[in-house]
């Protein structure tokens, strides 16, 4: 049932049979209007790729003129808004025959109630299931197709077993990325050899490919590169249907690529019976070029382009410069030449004592490129992000590619200057702001500069440096030097995760306490005009906000041009079509910036959304994206479009890697951190609860009593900074809702699935069972990760199994808890740690550290040890940096807690929410 509202249009449509067998077809609408025949064509052969959508269709003034087998591959009708009918009752059952003869003419199954003699070919219509009319029309779509080839009706019985099998040659379109075709090679000279005829891929490119020496028998999954391997099944298919062909090999079955010796006899039967038949219906044939009467090539073009300056940013907007050459089966062509050749639409061109076949609308092309180029188009910048025609970009160089077509080349001042800006070598220093509290590593200096350069020149920044190479403070450096400069009138935004939020805090009072903040967050945030006062009042230089709270207020922070924007674990606006990422990307800067840890290459829908933000337009809508990537890079593996996209992301994008071999002499072995997370409200007000009601226990204890207390009290106060449902021991619940309830449980586990993601491994210690199964469920349940948790209990047996299966890499993360899993193993696989909630004694969580950080570990060790914010982990934190600083043997057990003075258990009996 159609509404008022529906798209959908009816043709009716007139068939009339001529003489040769062809078909008058008219159309007209439900009004009487009559269709223009070219219209008609565009419905017909909407979605038929074969026919070149209907390019070379026949027509005259008032009707379209098909061919048997072009009507029958006009139906069923493709286009999703027009549907067909019969002009007149007569026409209806003409038109009910060819849907009838279109649906068999597709199917494989025809073609066993089919015979053939000299005089064609005939169908038991009652067996196959189909009326006369029907049948009739089949034998008139084989005669067209007869007639349009070189085949002979004679050798329609040797097509039958084919037809049988596969079905009419050429109906259906491949689904592998590749062409498989067969390729005839002349004996070596001055040998014995015989003629070789065998199966060769033609990637896209046109490089042909045959299984190594050593692989010719091998089964074809075997034999095919690993790129090919998932096509093994299609491809071994396609060749069973080109090789059905092959009359003068005999072959019994084939499980490998076709490889078969041929003799001088057999070869001249190969090219006159079996040749014309595999040409007829589109199959790929590759013969010695001497045997081809008329040679197929392509003028070669190379193109030199520079400019006249390098030595400023502002030769990003320098015009580039062509020089232009031409060459023809190696002989050199003036441009004069080439142009004429263009203007006379010359598709036949003589070179010595050789003709050639050109494409003139490949010629035209490269005309055109060239008027462009030579017009003053394209500058330095275009080039660099690559807003030119795909021909002009340099591609990532492949060491099997055949001599281009046109080969683009740069001249050696410009090719350098292009890669200080892609591979950010040589960028203008700025100089390290005297202000910084630290020291940047020279890898840390190079990404400030970066983000400067990047500024300077008006385009957005990705810094996508591993975890643990210092993203934080490179963006702190970048926040020093712009809010140092006169011209800088308004904060900068920074917005993260809720769960970083505190980090944020103490990683700016470390490095930067110049710097002035205000964290925009929680209830009694200011909003609207208390907002706009607070900024004028306070002047503050970074203002910090959390992704749910810039998504409720996004309106009004648009208000505001912020001197910068950052978006910290950019990966939370992947989702584009989510009211945080739209309102996020619609947030105004005159400068943004995204810092993630993980990479985004692969990641195609989450990549759009951060360059959608850092960039606006640079990849135009998700529409335009998806068809330019996505769908020929996820649904096709297209190499081509990978090397694309990388060479368009790689001057907004900087990713260093702890792998990367320079990067390694600048870090330490080990690096420990602290992970400060926030409480939710809900835990706060448990702390606050528990600890007036301490409080009132601790007055009524003396002695014995009160340092047993304190030590209880400590234990259920690190199980409800873990998580609140540890110290209400309530059962459990699904992950999603779990994780909400706890910032710290939400940050392990995203650190440890981006640990994951980026190929690393990593342990985790906890002292609490139930803890460990938290962080285990919520692995699972949110991200597939199977993580073992080894506990105590756990028989020595089993427990040596995991130790030896997570060293062979059968898992990426262990749990452990800290009294089983912190002495006695060797987890060199690991290079992160995580301690999920502190240990008073710092031996004993660094003997669990040591479990990676120890003898055979060759890479980088990250520990990172989670701390709330205010509560009692930030304070005795602190306390045990001051005693260690006094005495290691002060600490050495957890009973120092339990002699401090009043005046310390009072500290730490305070809550800094």
């Amino acid at each position: 049932m159609t509404n008022a509202f529906t798209l959908e249009r009816l043709l009716l449509l007139g068939l009339q049979p001529t003489e040769n067998g062809s078909f008058l077809v008219t159309a007209k609408d439900v009004n009487g209007s009559v269709l223009n025949p070219n219209e008609l064509v565009s419905y017909l052969f909407f979605n038929n790729e074969q026919s070149l959508y209907g390019l070379l269709t026949e027509t005259n003034d008032d009707a379209v003129i098909l061919k048997a087998d072009q009507l029958l591959s006009s139906f069923p009708e493709t286009h999703p808004y027009v549907k067909y009918d019969g002009a007149t009752t007569e026409d209806a059952e003409q038109l009910k025959a060819v849907r009838e003869a279109s649906m068999a003419w597709k199917d494989p199954e025809l073609w066993s109630y089919a015979e053939a003699d000299e005089t064609g070919i005939h169908f038991n219509a009652g067996k196959a299931g189909i009326s006369e009319e029907a049948a009739t029309l089949i034998r008139l779509a084989v005669h067209g197709k007869l007639a349009g080839s070189s085949i002979r009706m004679d050798q329609l019985s040797l097509l039958l077993p084919h037809l049988r099998i596969y079905g009419w040659p050429g109906e259906t379109v491949s689904t592998i990325p590749v062409q498989i075709a067969l390729r005839l090679t002349e004996p070596e000279l001055d040998s014995d050899t015989d003629w070789l005829l065998e199966t060769v891929i033609i990637g896209d490119r046109g490089r042909h490919w045959q299984p190594a020496v050593r692989k010719v028998d091998a089964p074809i999954e075997e034999a095919l590169p690993a790129k090919w391997k998932t096509y093994a099944h299609e491809i071994a298919k396609k060749q069973s249907e080109i090789v059905s062909f092959l009359n003068v090999v005999e072959i019994d079955s084939l499980n490998s690529f076709l490889s078969v010796s041929m003799t001088d006899p057999k070869v001249r039967l190969f090219i006159s019976e079996d040749l014309p038949l595999l040409q007829s219906f589109g199959y790929s044939v590759i013969l010695p070029a001497w045997l081809k009467s008329v040679t197929e090539s392509k003028m070669r073009v190379r193109t030199n382009a520079g400019v006249q300056s390098y030595n400023s940013t502002t030769g990003l907007d320098e015009v580039l410069s062509f020089d232009w050459n031409f060459s023809l089966a190696g002989n050199n062509i003036d441009r004069e030449t080439f142009s004429k050749m263009v203007d006379e639409n010359r598709e036949y061109i003589r070179s010595g004592d050789e003709w050639f076949h050109i494409d003139p609308q490949w010629l035209k092309k490269i005309r055109d490129l060239m008027d462009r180029a030579d017009s003053g188009e394209w500058t330095v910048k275009d080039l660099l992000f690559q807003d030119v025609p795909e021909e002009m970009v340099p591609l990532e160089a492949d060491e099997d590619e055949e001599d281009p077509l046109l080969q683009f080349t740069m001249q050696k001042t410009l090719r350098s200057y292009m890669e200080i800006l892609s591979e950010k070598k040589g960028l203008p220093s700025t100089g390290v702001p005297s202000l910084l509290k630290t020291e940047l590593r020279p890898y840390q200096e190079v990404g400030f500069d970066w983000l400067v350069f990047m500024r300077e020149n008006h385009f957005g920044a990705v810094l996508a440096d591993d975890m643990g190479l210092g993203k934080t403070v490179q963006l702190i450096s970048y926040l020093l030097e712009v809010h140092a400069r006169p011209e800088t009138k308004t904060p900068s935004l920074i917005i993260c995760p809720t769960s970083v939020l505190g980090n944020w805090q103490k990683e700016i009072e470390r490095f930067a306490p110049s710097l002035t903040i205000h964290t925009h967050y929680g209830p009694n945030r200011e909003k609207d005009e208390a907002f706009t006062e607070l900024l004028i009042r306070n002047k503050p230089d970074i203002v910090f906000t959390t992704y749910g709270t810039a998504s409720q207020d996004g309106e009004m922070l648009a208000e505001t041009e912020f001197t910068s924007i950052t978006l910290d674990e950019a990966q939370n606006i992947k989702n584009m079509q989510t009211k945080q990422s739209r309102m996020i990307r619609k947030l105004r800067g005159q400068h943004h910036i995204a810092l993630t840890g993980t990479p985004i290459e692969n990641r195609l829908s989450e990549l759009w959304a951060i360059f959608d933000f850092i960039h606006k337009g640079y990849f135009g809508n998700f529409r335009k994206f998806t068809d330019n990537f996505i769908i020929p890079i996820e649904r096709d593996d297209s190499e081509i479009d990978k090397r694309k996209l990388r060479a368009k992301i790689r001057p907004f994008l900087l990713r260093r890697t702890k792998s990367d071999p320079d990067l390694l002499l600048n870090l330490p072995k080990k690096l420990e951190q602290n992970e400060y997370c926030p409480l939710t409200t809900e835990q706060a007000a448990l702390y606050e609860s528990f600890l007036d009601e301490t409080k009132f226990k601790l007055q009524t204890l003396t002695g014995f009593e009160k340092k047993g207390l304190i030590l209880k009290m400590l234990s259920r106060l690190k199980q409800l900074c873990n998580h609140p449902a540890l110290f209400l021991k309530e059962p459990e619940a699904p992950a999603e809702e779990m994780i909400t309830r706890s910032d710290k449980l939400k940050r392990i586990i995203s650190m440890a699935a981006e640990i994951v993601e980026n190929g690393e491994r990593c342990i985790i210690f906890t002292q609490y069972i139930g803890m460990g199964k938290l962080i285990r469920q919520c692995l699972s349940e949110l991200h597939g990760i199977e993580a073992p948790f080894l506990t105590g209990s756990m028989p020595k047996g089993q427990r040596d199994l995991l130790v030896e299966a997570f060293q062979d890499g059968e898992f990426p993360v262990f749990i452990l808890s800290l009294r089983a899993g912190g002495t006695g193993l060797n987890l060199t696989a690991a290079n992160h740690v995580l301690h999920a909630d502190r240990w008073w004694n710092p031996a004993v969580e660094n003997q669990a550290t040591d479990r990676a950080y120890r003898i055979g570990q060759t890479k980088f060790v990250h520990v990172h040890k989670f701390v709330t914010i205010g509560t009692i982990e930030e304070k005795i934190d602190k306390m045990l940096v001051e005693k260690a600083a006094l005495s290691d043997d002060l600490i050495q057990s957890t009973q120092w807690l339990t002699e401090l003075s009043d005046t310390e258990l009072s500290d730490l009996l305070s809550f800094d929410y």
